[in-house]
């Protein structure tokens, strides 16, 4: 069985669901998976049909509930420095796509999970969805990135609560501190709910929702003079973009506008 599942949404091709596939250990990283979801992103970075992206774990129970932590004890310092760069690598791979990405959260998202979720641009978790950092309980910490993404999206008083405690919160929590966009109720409304909210993006400029996207996350890697220099670069270059002529000009005419860069094909 395929550790993971690529696939296009019959009846709109712009959007592909990635699925991390072993549901009987809960969706655990393991070697397999991440050279899954390295070919995932080749595919990916490849197909410019695919505007939006929606990750998620097959089955109920969980989303990812960390990494496989059977690989764990034979590791030496050097090894598990190895694996935590190769991870940065290719969790930054996905947190840079050139797409839209929105993780679809059900069931645990534990330590590595909880890091992979927060790659993406948007999360959206069913009711029974659980975050958490636990590697502390284990005698280490997030090496995937958790210490340096919680704290960019909850603060930093709440990452080191959560991080230090080992805490555990729920989707509703979750939503209240910034770590998840939206919640539903059952796990049959969660690929539904990213589904509408990838083409509520993508009525817009696809073109400038990516500007955007690299705006801010390059933004928020810098200082605040700087950002605001790259964000006049990015805006100006959607001048010599098709799309805004062809918004500004439905604005205009009072329709609806008709954007290149988000059709499919």
């Amino acid at each position: 069985m395929d550790t993971v599942l690529l696939e296009k949404l019959p009846d709109d091709s712009r959007i592909a669901v990635l699925t991390v596939n072993r549901p009987e250990v809960l969706n655990a990283l393991n070697d397999s998976v991440m050279e899954g979801l390295a070919a995932a992103l080749d595919a990916l970075e490849s197909d410019a049909s695919v505007k939006a992206v929606i990750l998620t774990g097959a089955g109920e129970r969980a989303f990812v509930a960390g990494a496989d932590i059977s690989e764990f004890a034979a590791r030496s310092p050097a090894e598990h420095y190895a694996v935590c760069m190769a991870a940065h690598g290719l969790f930054s791979r996905l947190e840079t796509l050139d797409k839209v990405t929105i993780a679809a959260v059900g069931g645990w998202a534990l330590g590595g999970g909880c890091e992979l979720s927060m790659c993406c641009d948007l999360r959206v978790a069913s009711a029974n969805a659980v975050f958490g950092l636990p590697e502390v309980t284990l005698g280490t910490i997030p090496g995937y990135g958790g210490t340096q993404r919680l704290a960019r999206l909850v603060g930093m008083g709440r990452a080191k609560e959560l991080i230090y405690t080992a805490g555990r919160v729920d989707a509703r929590r979750a939503y209240e501190i910034g770590l998840v966009n939206r919640v539903v109720e059952t796990h049959g409304e969660l690929l539904p709910e990213c589904v509408k909210l990838a083409r509520g993006i993508l009525k817009n400029s696809f073109s400038a929702v990516t500007a955007a996207k690299h705006a801010v996350f390059e933004g928020a890697q810098t200082d605040l003079r700087t950002g605001l220099a790259h964000e006049a670069a990015l805006a100006a270059g959607t001048f010599s973009d098709e799309d805004m002529r062809e918004g500004v000009s439905a604005f205009l005419e009072k329709r609806k506008p008709d954007f290149c860069s988000s059709k499919q094909g």
